[in-house]
């Protein structure tokens, strides 16, 4: 995998959600990696036996919260180079829709995919793709909006 630190390592080193927090052991622990053109942010993710739905299958809520965390990250990452700045404000999902095309196996290294389809001030549409054995198994869209002061994650990463 990638020698070189993944967006939540860089800018949120202390995170503890349960998707993308570095310093949540029991979580996921997604690590997203903005291409060098920046249109794409991409992850390798593998699957324990407790993520299983069944035997051989990948959760559904497990697909979902990998989809939702990489794309508020690429949402993030987009943001920031869009203003300019040199960290990520904090973003938030404000929507997002799965469509789980076929069942995700557990065994195979699970690969993210997500793009920018729309951006304006403060927020950023992503459309994401969960990939494995080279099968696109789900899909997501999803609004993801950077959050002000007085919101609850606000310099919450």
């Amino acid at each position: 995998m990638n020698s070189e630190k993944s967006l939540q390592e860089t800018y949120a080193p202390e995170g503890i959600c349960f998707g993308c927090g570095v310093k949540n052991e029991k979580g996921l622990q997604i690590k997203s990696f903005a291409s060098e053109n920046g249109e794409e942010v991409t992850a390798l993710w593998q699957a324990e036996e407790h993520h299983q739905a069944f035997p051989g299958m990948l959760s559904g809520g497990i697909v979902g919260t990998l989809l939702d965390c990489h794309s508020n990250w690429t949402a993030a990452h987009h943001l920031m180079q869009k203003s300019g700045k040199t960290e990520p404000d904090c973003t938030v999902t404000a929507n997002y829709s799965v469509k789980l095309l076929r069942p995700t196996p557990f065994d195979a290294t699970i690969k993210l995919v997500a793009r920018v389809v729309e951006s304006s001030g403060d927020r950023a549409t992503i459309e994401a793709e969960l990939i494995a054995s080279d099968k696109v198994c789900a899909t997501c869209r999803g609004l993801f909006v950077a959050v002000k002061e007085g919101h609850p994650a606000y310099h919450r990463w």
